[in-house]
């Protein structure tokens, strides 16, 4: 333990003599409906599955976005000949992955960052090669992995400002933890700058794995017979919303209503469980709404539609030529990814709080592609200046998507810089049937 401070010998005791509490944690989470039931037990840190005898490359990432941002670096591995095992911890992140990860991929949920939890799930599936996702910074997990040998890599780093001024505070147990790592491919100079900062030893810039990602799928057959049932209307959609922020969409509907009497507006939000919530809300408002995971369609007579599912953003991206990025007009969030809806030819809008995202929402704010806007009156002007003038609309969804095709091959980049640790891994193949 030394060298790393009081702080992390008070958080390894705590972790190890709170797991009891911990078990109760993941029941009452359960009751929430934030753990699946079935696979509780994985949580805990026991597999639910034999450990491949191929080498095994784990890669982590903390829910859907970091996930979804792994899936070109988890295809590439598989067909190096690895193993892979993917972990995440929510529950809508497993169900994405279920639908969106290459056959023969192995998805386990993380383990709570409990001792004894971490090191039953490394006893089990001994990866030879760690890949965390973004900023998962785990004490327990990055120090059982350290004794093991295991080399961990941060891919597709970030450090934004306000998780460095929190980091910053703590100079040693910062060191220490990013000293774990063999390498951190960072999004962004910012971001690698503010990684050397606290301590990392080892930072380059890879650029945005996010940018390397597939467009989300969308059923053929489905598509087909919603873009039938919307044809003429003019539509626009407002994804990954989040509380408080459904209220400002609807207002801009009631703003827009009397001047598209045919308009169709489409909420996917963040949490598909929130979906009676918002439909409630609509209804209280004399909207007609309907919602998806009741088995409602967007209708004639529906003017607002909850697309409360999973895994079906690529379905509604492509119905609508705009597109509004949640967790953008609520401050605490720090806005959601608008790399997809861009892939698929969408003009996008987005509020004011995009710190998990800025880089990226400025490059398209500075091509055209994308527009801020403030509350619900400018995000009802927004979209009735491109409902009302589609040859606009084209060219912002035109500028979107060239700036995401420009800013793409950070996955080459970051596989070039973690070969020397594939090599080994290959080189150190063994059979552990």
């Amino acid at each position: 333990m030394s060298g790393k401070g009081s702080i992390l010998r008070a958080y390894r005791y705590a972790t190890g003599l709170l797991e009891p509490a911990a078990a109760g944690l993941l029941l009452w989470r359960q009751r929430k409906g934030k753990e699946d039931a079935e696979r509780l037990a994985e949580r805990r840190g026991w597999a639910s599955v034999r450990r491949p005898s191929k080498p095994v490359v784990w890669l982590h990432g903390a829910s859907v976005g970091e996930t979804v941002t792994l899936l070109p670096l988890i295809a590439r591995l598989q067909k190096r000949g690895f193993a892979v095992l993917v972990t995440s911890g929510t529950v809508t992140s497993a169900k994405l992955l279920a639908a969106r990860l290459p056959a023969g991929v192995i998805h386990q949920y993380v383990p709570l960052d409990v001792p004894r939890y971490m090191r039953r799930f490394l006893d089990h599936w001994q990866p030879e090669l760690c890949l965390i996702c973004e900023s998962e910074i785990w004490p327990n997990l990055l120090i059982e992995a350290k004794r093991r040998d295991i080399p961990v890599v941060m891919v597709n780093g970030r450090m934004s400002e306000r998780s460095f001024l929190r980091w910053y505070k703590l100079p040693k147990t910062s060191r220490f933890l990013l000293s774990c790592f063999e390498a951190c491919l960072a999004q962004s100079h910012g971001d690698a700058e503010r990684l050397a900062q606290l301590g990392a030893p080892r930072v380059s810039v890879a650029g945005n794995l996010k940018f390397d990602v597939p467009a989300p799928p969308a059923d053929p057959d489905m598509l087909a017979i919603l873009d039938g049932m919307t044809t003429g209307r003019p539509i626009w959609i407002a994804a990954s919303t989040h509380p408080g922020e459904d209220e400002l969409v609807l207002a801009a509907h009631l703003a827009l209503k009397p001047h598209l009497p045919q308009l169709l507006t489409i909420i996917v939000p963040r949490h598909p469980q929130r979906g009676p919530d918002i439909e409630a809300l609509v209804q209280a408002n004399g909207v007609a709404v309907s919602r998806r995971a009741a088995g409602g369609q967007p209708e004639r007579d529906v003017a607002l539609y909850i697309a409360d599912t999973v895994n079906e953003l690529g379905l509604f991206y492509r119905l609508s030529q705009i597109a509004f990025l949640g967790g953008s007009l609520v401050e605490g969030i720090g806005g959601h990814n608008p790399i997809e809806p861009a892939k698929l030819g969408s003009a996008l809008l987005h509020g004011p709080y995009v710190h998990n995202n800025a880089e990226i929402f400025a490059a398209f704010d500075q091509d055209g592609g994308s527009r801020e806007v403030a509350d619900a009156r400018a995000l009802a002007e927004a979209v009735h200046r491109w409902l009302s003038d589609p040859a606009s609309a084209r060219l912002a969804a035109r500028s979107a998507a060239q700036t995401a095709h420009r800013l793409g091959g950070a996955i080459n980049r970051t596989l070039q810089t973690i070969e020397p640790l594939l090599m080994r891994v290959a080189l150190g193949q063994r059979d552990i049937s």
